[in-house]
């Protein structure tokens, strides 16, 4: 999370002025989507702590959040710094890290909760 704050402050001073409006709100959705998940990290590892999903699932959902971060957010900083439209082309499949990542954290909390009713 600092990683993501620190992002958002460069992007806030460090770069404004040197990036048009295109890249500069290509940065800000990094910079979202980077708290966003972040946080998510941090979720999961309270659920995980609470007994609202196995333990084994936290390394499972936090690696899929992280890998999200590193391709998505990490390709929209590089494109919007650099201009090479082609890092595009890596966001996909961070988000596809993200929604599985999420999709799993929802399918264990399920069977957490299945589980103790059982």
């Amino acid at each position: 999370m600092a990683l993501a704050v620190g992002s958002g402050a460069f992007g806030a001073h460090g770069l404004r002025g040197r990036l048009d409006a295109y890249s500069m709100s290509v940065y800000e959705k990094a910079v979202f989507y980077h708290f966003v998940h972040a946080l998510g990290i941090l979720l999961v590892s309270l659920l995980a702590r609470t007994g609202g999903i196995p333990i084994a699932a936290q390394a499972r959902v936090g690696w899929l959040l992280l890998i999200g971060i590193v391709l998505f957010s990490g390709s929209l900083y590089a494109l919007a710094i650099s201009g090479v439209r082609v890092l595009g082309a890596i966001t996909p499949f961070g988000g596809i890290a993200f929604i599985v990542g999420w999709l799993w954290l929802t399918y264990e909390a399920l069977r957490a909760v299945r589980a103790v009713r059982a």
